[in-house]
């Protein structure tokens, strides 16, 4: 339960394997950067509480730079490195990070942030420098690899991207726990999914998430190695847990999707013998999706419901998922209440707005009304992700609906009001929605209904102008992949968009 703990025992285990480089890091060497780093970070003043960001592709000291933060009791962000430059300084600078690190493949982006992060005083670059960057290896090799004295646990503070236009940081409460005191999720792990010091963690997803980090940290603390993708690719998953002997993985539903669309020859050919669970999570798989993975896999596919902001946790294994299909599962961590617009319960099969009671709290950093309108009305501390589902008369929570029309594509949570706000302000448009429609990989991917200011321009040309503009403002999978046109979009005298009567359109709802 304590990264220095597995260095001890087993010095020479490989801790974390890259899919694709082969390079490997051992439990020793991920103990002393971690270390190394930890003691950079108290020279430069921060002490727990302290907060630090990240910017790092699939990197292989990825998790050294996490470790590093979570062994010195501070708050970390880890940060998509898709992100545009306004973004990405936004982040920084709201999370109040006094050091960050990212890396020369990254430096293009990273160095654009510098006038709009004021309150960073220390910068660090991987593989290389950059304007207003110190080299990381060298700033930490000055440093000793031994642990500090009174080591306490840090935690990550991870953004989602906001409704109303800005993400914002789902800031847990700091425990400062002595390093090594189990937590829930490390409890949760250990009772559902059996792992051990010789259990091998495939993560095929972007570290920055915060189900990878978490669950890769986890599997750590347990002495297990883990190995990852430095990006996804379907047959390159299969031939990893052949190779590795995987015995534990995370998915998304988009990774299942590419991998039974391998031909079948492809998929019969690599050896998937080790695999005892296949986890996913992250967005509602299909029914037809699940039943081939089952069929292909057999029963080790487990899944869970769950979010940042870690206030519960629902889980199905195969068999509850068999014996009620399309289930997200019962609850585990946290009670679930399904509640009407008046914060009333509901009974078992009527559909209503998903609330946690019972589980860890949370708050929005910087955002005190956000935080207040994740609670229940009723005053009672219940708190949601705004999703809507029911319950079943056993306890199973079925979803319905997205968290007030978030879109999520391949895994990825995408708030449409950001495009929104961008593409309002653009010349040429009177009005707009942003919504997701149905794609057969990505789950939804993301579109754009317009009502052009001349009706005249409607048509590929203006299209491919919309596009260009908003990818100039945002991360690109933020932006709509295409635009439909309308002389007019379903409002309320009152302004209010009947967004529901759009998707039914392109849902066949």
């Amino acid at each position: 339960m304590h990264l220095g703990a597995v260095a001890a025992q087993t010095p020479d285990r490989p801790a974390v394997i890259m899919a694709g480089s082969g390079r490997v890091i051992t439990y020793r060497e991920l103990d002393e950067e971690s270390n190394r780093l930890a003691r950079l970070l108290h020279a430069e003043g921060l002490r727990p509480g302290d907060h630090i960001a990240f910017m790092l592709e699939n990197h292989p000291l990825f998790l050294a730079v996490a470790w590093a933060a979570q062994r010195s009791g501070l708050y970390y962000t880890a940060i998509s490195p898709r992100l545009q430059a306004d973004e990405l300084a936004y982040i920084v600078d709201n999370c109040e990070a006094k050091v960050f690190v990212s890396s020369a493949a990254l430096a293009g982006v990273a160095t654009s942030i510098t006038a709009g992060t004021p309150r960073v005083a220390r910068r660090l670059m991987l593989d290389g420098v950059a304007e207003g960057f110190d080299s990381y290896e060298k700033a930490v090799s000055a440093h000793p690899g031994e642990p500090l004295p009174d080591e306490c646990e840090g935690v990550d503070m991870l953004y989602s991207s906001g409704t109303t236009g800005r993400p914002k940081g789902v800031k847990p409460t700091l425990s400062r726990a002595p390093m090594g005191t189990p937590g829930p999720l490390l409890q949760l792990i250990q009772f559902l999914f059996d792992p051990a010091p010789g259990s091998v963690y495939l993560s095929p997803a972007p570290l920055y998430h915060a189900a990878p980090l978490r669950y890769c940290m986890t599997f750590q603390r347990l002495g297990a190695t883990i190995v990852v993708m430095e990006r996804f690719d379907a047959e390159g998953a299969l031939a990893a847990i052949e190779r590795y002997g995987v015995t534990h993985s995370q998915w998304v539903p988009t990774h299942f999707i590419r991998m039974l669309k391998l031909p079948e020859e492809t998929r019969r050919k690599h050896d998937l013998s080790s695999l005892r669970y296949a986890i996913h999570a992250a967005a509602p798989c299909p029914i037809p999706v699940k039943r081939a993975m089952l069929d292909w896999w057999g029963p080790v596919v487990h899944e869970y419901y769950a979010g940042t902001e870690g206030n519960g946790f629902l889980y199905a294994g195969p068999r509850d998922w068999l014996a009620h299909p399309g289930t997200v599962g019962r609850p585990l961590l946290g009670v679930v209440h399904i509640l009407d617009e008046n914060g009333d319960e509901l009974p078992p099969g009527e559909h209503g707005t998903v609330y946690f009671s019972d589980g860890p709290r949370f708050e929005y950093h910087g955002d005190p009304r956000k935080t207040a309108d994740s609670l229940d009305p009723k005053g009672r501390g219940w708190s949601t992700l705004g999703d809507i589902g029911y319950l079943d008369e056993e306890g199973f929570l079925y979803l319905t609906d997205r968290r007030s029309y978030m879109i999520i594509s391949g895994g990825v949570n995408i708030y449409p009001q950001e495009a929104e706000n961008v593409l309002a302000v653009h010349p040429k448009v009177a009005d707009v929605a942003v919504l997701g429609v149905p794609h057969p990989e990505m789950g939804e991917e993301v579109k754009a209904v317009v009502q052009p200011a001349s009706p005249g321009e409607a048509g590929p040309e203006l299209e491919a102008e919309l596009i260009a503009y908003c990818r100039e403002r945002l991360a690109h999978y933020k932006c709509p992949r295409s635009v439909d046109f309308r002389d007019e979009l379903p409002r309320h005298p009152t302004g209010k968009l009947y967004k529901r009567l759009l998707k039914a359109e392109y849902w066949g709802t």
